[in-house]
């Protein structure tokens, strides 16, 4: 796709590691920066000006967009269930695995068509938040009861075309789902997951073309090590490596699923991954919330990437990861909003520093700047862009600009570091979000999607209790 050339002037933008003034932004027909001068005292004529802060577009490493949907709804109390995955919650809590009853109702009524426009609801909400890529940890691929559609990926393709209305780049990260436990075949909302094997899995997703929008792109996921049997991970690895893809799994997410790996292997979850080959720089692995020493050496030694997702970890009750351990241990950290409880990755980046002062007792395990680049950088990287996230020739002509006037930044001049950014900007103050060298967002107001809170409202009643 062809793009005319646009130029932009912020008032400040992070260039590199530093903030610079007056910074001039060309893009190309490709939609990637062509040119980048600093100390500009104005906007040139024909440039647009983003008067602010201007940042890289930040990606959004691990989203389910259908959950969406439950927020607000189920958000726990007195008079839940501990369940049998989870007995040491007891008879009245409210945990994950109950949650994950909500949830299945949700899948259980999505249509191709409903999907799609919860999507572009959710997507849309991202790009107001600054959100240029997502990666979808895509696993609703069938019809109720695992009928198959006509049309195999219907699924992926309604969040392809989401994707491109809401504006926004969309990795979609198609899921191997099998089993719903060690020994346990999938039932109820399960089947509209799960194909019949690897193999299928991997015929599926082959025939699956990228979405339409300024880069769509196609990577893999096994769900976990519960969802997707250890014989059965070869094919999902060797589909990711001859596409040169990335492949993220989810990791360690509840004790359940350690002590459910260990009870059926002798093994964690991440050695059973690390003995069948997944892990390594071109995986990601998400969560990672209850590691052992043993497992962060092994994410570490390997150079797996770690998908930090707090504002779902604290909803569902899962737990604080040792997230600055998994950093020294040298894995990449990048962010999610997961459930979408909450999109703001300002918030996501924040609340990885707010919860290693809960764990440890010490402030300052994260700087504003590493925060930030888990925000941009590295999570473009875990997604398979490993040139976006960054201001510079050659990247993504992705931007976003923060207001330094509203009530949470004023005060604070924008010349100061990424500090002020990371610890006090929220989703609410983006003003601008520029993708692949085109305003999406313009004076925090969507483009392309008008009424977008009415019709997020609409799509998520349609498939309320």
């Amino acid at each position: 796709m062809s793009l005319s050339p646009q130029t932009y002037w912020a008032e400040h933008a992070r260039v590199g590691d530093r903030l610079r003034p007056g910074v001039l932004i060309a893009s190309g027909p490709d939609g990637r920066i062509t040119d980048l001068r600093t100390e500009l005292p104005g906007p040139p004529p024909g440039a647009v000006a983003l008067r602010g802060l201007t940042l890289p577009g930040m990606a959004n490493a691990h989203s389910h967009a259908f959950h969406r949907a439950l927020r607000g709804r189920g958000q726990g109390g007195p008079g839940g269930r501990g369940g049998p995955d989870n007995p040491a919650a007891g008879p009245d809590a409210d945990t994950f695995w109950t949650w994950r009853e909500g949830m299945y109702r949700i899948a259980d009524r999505l249509t191709p068509d409903a999907y799609r426009e919860l999507a572009v609801g959710v997507y849309a909400e991202m790009a107001l938040a600054g959100i240029t890529c997502v990666g979808e940890f895509h696993y609703l691929h069938h019809a109720p009861g695992g009928v198959r559609y006509n049309e195999p990926n219907i699924m992926a393709i309604a969040l392809g075309e989401a994707a491109a209305e809401a504006g926004i780049r969309l990795v979609l990260l198609d899921t191997c789902y099998l089993t719903a436990g060690f020994g346990r075949p999938p039932e109820g909302p399960q089947l509209r997951f799960a194909d019949a094997d690897a193999d299928a899995w991997a015929e599926r997703v082959s025939a699956l073309r990228p979405g339409p929008g300024p880069a769509g792109r196609i990577g893999a996921a096994a769900h976990s090590v519960r969802a997707v049997p250890a014989e059965q991970l070869g094919p999902v690895v060797r589909w990711a490596r001859d596409h040169d893809a990335p492949l993220h799994v989810h990791l360690s997410e509840q004790p359940a699923e350690n002590e459910e790996c260990l009870a059926a292997t002798g093994r964690t979850p991440t050695r059973l991954l690390a003995d069948h080959g997944v892990l390594g720089p071109r995986t990601t692995a998400v969560h990672a919330t209850h590691p052992t020493a043993g497992d962060i050496d092994l994410l570490g030694g390997s150079g797996t990437g770690v998908c930090l997702c707090p504002t779902t970890e604290r909803d569902l009750a899962d737990g604080i990861g040792p997230a600055a351990d998994l950093a020294a241990a040298g894995c990449p950290l990048s962010l999610g909003s997961d459930s979408h409880a909450v999109i703001d990755l300002f918030e996501e980046a924040r609340a990885v520093e707010m919860h290693e002062r809960l764990r440890t007792g010490v402030r300052g395990r994260f700087t504003a700047d590493e925060l930030l680049t888990a925000a941009c950088a590295d999570g473009w990287a875990a997604l398979g862009m490993p040139e976006g996230g960054r201001i510079a020739v050659g990247a993504p002509a992705d931007l976003i600009t923060i207001d330094p006037e509203s009530p949470r930044t004023a005060g604070v001049p924008a010349g100061e570091g990424a500090e002020p950014v990371v610890f006090a900007a929220g989703a609410a103050d983006v003003l601008h979000t520029v993708v692949a060298g085109r305003h999406v967002v313009r004076d925090g107001i969507h483009q392309r999607v008008p009424g977008l809170a009415h019709r997020l409202a609409g799509a998520v009643t349609a498939l309320a209790d």
